[in-house]
């Protein structure tokens, strides 16, 4: 995938996106990148770890958070975005479901818009996407991060995952973002149980069809913690170094099936688990 001065080798290795939470309420970091300077430092470790993208995001979805105002995104993100672009030559992710907020963070340098909402949020997300002639996530989410944990239920859970996401690029080709631009994420945690979670890894290859790149998120999810947590515990912190090794397990297997981006908080432990799993597919 090129565009710009970007060029994002997706096959034989696979590539890793960085995240920088911007908020004060993350699931996985607690809100410790809310300051510029902190998040701009993370960005900058991450990359110097050896990662191929960093998503800057600023505003939490987590199951049952709140949106945020754009203004108040637009604040948090562009400071970071804009000392982050001057500094590495990756390309820079902007996660939002606004416009407004990806406008911005495209003129402040990003060169990526990750859309929770595979742009069904925002119409003018797609049309801002296919002027700016910039990569798409879209990906799937079951309702909202409000209520997306509430109940969800499908009746079948691959079948109905690999439809919206074609439809979904469909959609965006329709708005002028050419195909060859655009990457899926069936939404690992978003409007899923755990069951579900493990059942989308194990049968990833199952999104091969779409023909499109598949990025993978199963970093610090609850399924994850619930897995590793001790018996007896109601749960375990996000950057407990079990749930680092869970999510390393869930990177490997992701990697097994196809995925072709894994997005993640620790860079440098989920590298090492790529260049073994990438040696294993390509030996």
């Amino acid at each position: 995938m090129e565009w710009g001065s970007h060029r994002l080798e997706l096959g034989r290795r696979t590539c890793v996106m960085g995240v920088v939470n911007v908020t004060p309420d993350s699931f996985s970091d607690g809100g410790r990148f809310l300051d510029s300077r902190a998040a701009i430092d993370q960005g900058l470790r991450l990359a110097a770890a050896g990662a191929d993208i960093i998503d800057v995001g600023g505003e939490s979805t987590r199951p049952f958070s709140e949106p945020v105002p754009a203004d108040e995104e637009i604040q948090r993100v562009v400071p970071v975005i804009a000392a982050l672009a001057k500094t590495i030559r990756i390309p820079i992710s902007i996660d939002t479901t606004k416009a407004a907020v990806a406008r911005r963070a495209l003129e402040a340098g990003a060169a990526m818009i990750n859309d929770i909402t595979a742009l069904r949020s925002d119409p003018g997300l797609g049309a801002l996407a296919a002027e700016s002639g910039v990569p798409v996530v879209l990906m799937h989410m079951q309702g909202e991060p409000r209520i997306m944990q509430v109940a969800p239920r499908y009746d079948d859970l691959v079948a109905e995952i690999r439809l919206f996401l074609q439809q979904a690029a469909d959609a965006a080709e329709e708005r002028g973002v050419p195909r060859a631009r655009l990457i899926v994420d069936p939404g690992i945690g978003f409007g899923k149980t755990a069951e579900h979670n493990l059942e989308l890894i194990r049968r990833l290859p199952e999104f091969a069809g779409l023909g499109l790149p598949l990025l993978v998120g199963p970093s610090r999810k609850a399924f994850i913690r619930r897995l590793v947590k001790p018996e007896g515990d109601q749960d375990i912190s996000p950057d407990h170094p079990a749930v680092e090794t869970g999510t390393q397990a869930a990177v490997a297997a992701a990697i097994l099936k196809g995925a072709h981006i894994v997005r993640v908080h620790d860079v440098a432990n989920t590298l090492a688990t790529v260049k073994v799993a990438d040696a294993i597919m390509n030996s």
